[in-house]
């Protein structure tokens, strides 16, 4: 049975474990905070049995037994052919624990990062093992989105790139690759030129935020929960993707000739899109939002399964 070591047991790294563990994998779960990875293991027992109710897990007990909280990083790393880490989100931080990951973990495990902003190149280019180290960036929550961004650095070894790949296609996450070091990788770069349009189109008296948000849910949002944005196109126009290009790009150019600024981030905008959004959630409302998002995502997730197996 293959071992994983997950380092950090917050919320990415226990959806690791319930990823990994539903799969077939041994997880062995650490965290540097005295008796955290402890607490976890009943968290991650909850959202197995949670992902059960929807059919995404077939044995949520079974999975659950397969994670344990390691007592050092060491303990963590026995036996483990893969490395997930989930630390902090600084450049120290991520250099300091791949040094010991890379000192201490079996010469052939391949060590990966879940940051979501920190290129690997910053934090592993003085490691003897520096070509077994990549980013390994989820979304939030991996366990119910099951997008991987592969992102090595220039020494990463291409069989470091390829057998990640094959570990998550195996666990039933969907692997990308992104072909060299870019910051946001892909998704936060799409999220943001989207954000960004967001916030001026509401910042400057267009829509309301609300409203903004129906046109994605309820707009292209259900489009783009079965396909990209290219897939989309092809189907925009009677000749496909060239035939769409060649009717709508001079629009697109356009709106291109004056994109969003980075004003839109300013305070003064913020304060003027908060003011429409209204009252600010508290955190127990928040975490029922959160609660219900993730009840709506496995759902949608039960629904593709079905529709992928049929």
């Amino acid at each position: 049975m293959p071992r994983i070591a997950i380092i950090g047991s917050g919320l990415i790294g226990r959806a690791w474990a319930m990823v990994f563990a539903r799969a077939g994998w041994e997880a062995a779960l650490y965290d540097s905070v005295d008796g955290a990875a402890d607490n976890a293991l009943g968290l991650v027992a909850a959202g197995l049995d949670e992902l059960a109710k929807h059919g995404l897990v077939a044995d949520p007990k079974g999975s659950a037994a397969r994670v344990r909280a390691a007592k050092s990083i060491a303990d963590a790393l026995d036996g483990a052919s893969y490395v997930q880490e989930n630390v902090p989100e600084t450049v120290d931080a991520k250099r300091a624990i791949f040094a010991e990951l890379d000192a201490l973990a079996a010469p052939d495990a391949i060590l990966a990062s879940s940051t979501s902003a920190i290129v690997a190149s910053l934090f592993t280019e003085n490691l003897k093992g520096r070509a077994r180290c990549l980013v390994a960036h989820p979304v939030n929550p991996p366990h119910l989105v099951p997008i991987v961004e592969l992102v090595g650095a220039p020494w990463t070894a291409p069989e470091t790139i390829a057998r990640a790949k094959q570990v998550y296609e195996s666990i039933n996450q969907v692997p990308i690759v992104v072909r060299r070091e870019i910051e946001g990788f892909i998704l936060n770069r799409l999220q943001g030129a989207l954000l960004a349009e967001a916030f001026r189109l509401v910042g400057e008296g267009y829509v309301s935020p609300q409203d903004l948000d129906k046109t994605i849910k309820d707009g292209l949002g259900l489009r783009w929960s079965f396909m990209g944005p290219f897939a989309t196109i092809e189907l925009n126009a009677p000749g496909g993707i060239a035939d769409y290009c060649a009717r709508y790009t001079g629009f697109y150019k356009r709106l291109q000739s004056k994109p969003a600024s980075v004003d839109v981030f300013e305070d003064a905008n913020i304060a003027n899109i908060l003011g429409e959004w209204g009252t600010q959630a508290t955190p127990e409302q928040l975490a029922a939002l959160t609660r219900r998002r993730d009840q709506r995502l496995a759902a949608l997730a039960a629904h593709k399964k079905h529709q992928a197996d049929n």
